[in-house]
C-alpha cells in the first residue's frame, strides 16, 4: 500500500469567525468543563430550557446552582442580553460571561449572581433609554440590553456559586 500524500490546509486562528450558534455551544462547554475541573457536576441543558444552560452541583448533591453563558469573541468586557436579564434573578441562578479568544488561548470567565445582572442590566438601559441618540433624537424601547464589565470584577470567581 502506498502512502497517501495528504496535505492539510491549516486555518488561521486569529481570523476564523466562529458562527453565532457555535460561540454559544463553545461558551457552554468551556463553562462546563471548567466546573468538571473543580469538582462539580456540571449538565447542559436542552437547546430549549428558557434561562438555563448548565445545573451544577458539588459533588454530595447538596448544592446546586442554575448557570446562564452567555459568550463573545469580540475580545471586549461586553456582552448582549435581553429585557428578561432584568428580572430573571434568584439567590441559585448564576451568569458566566465568557471571552472566547483565538484558538490557542483560554477564555476569560466572568461569574456574576443573577440579581448583581439585573441590577446592572436594569441601571443601564434606565440611563440609555433616558438620554438623546445620534442626531438628538430620544433612543427607541428595544428588548436588547448589555452587560459591561471592563475591569477584572468577578473574573474567575468560582466561589461566588457556593458549590
Amino acid at each position: 500500500m502506498g502512502k497517501a500524500n495528504i496535505t492539510m490546509k491549516k486555518s488561521n486562528p486569529t481570523t476564523t469567525k466562529l458562527p453565532h450558534t457555535l460561540v454559544g455551544v463553545s461558551g457552554e462547554y468551556f463553562v462546563a468543563a471548567e466546573l468538571s475541573r473543580r469538582g462539580y457536576v456540571a449538565s447542559i441543558t436542552l437547546r430549549n430550557t428558557r434561562g438555563v444552560d448548565i445545573l451544577a452541583t458539588n459533588s454530595k448533591a447538596s448544592k446546586h446552582v442554575s448557570i446562564q453563558v452567555k459568550t463573545n469573541t469580540s475580545g471586549k468586557r461586553c456582552w448582549i442580553l435581553n429585557e428578561k436579564a432584568e428580572s430573571d434573578s434568584s439567590k441559585s441562578h448564576f451568569y458566566v460571561f465568557v471571552n472566547l479568544k483565538n484558538c490557542g488561548q483560554l477564555p476569560e470567565y466572568f461569574i456574576l449572581p443573577s440579581e448583581v445582572v439585573a441590577d446592572f442590566v436594569r441601571e443601564d438601559y434606565r440611563q440609555w433609554i433616558s438620554q438623546k441618540g445620534r442626531n438628538g433624537k430620544a433612543h427607541m424601547d428595544n428588548p436588547v440590553r448589555q452587560f459591561r464589565n471592563p475591569d477584572d470584577m468577578y473574573r474567575d470567581n468560582w466561589e461566588l456559586l457556593g458549590l
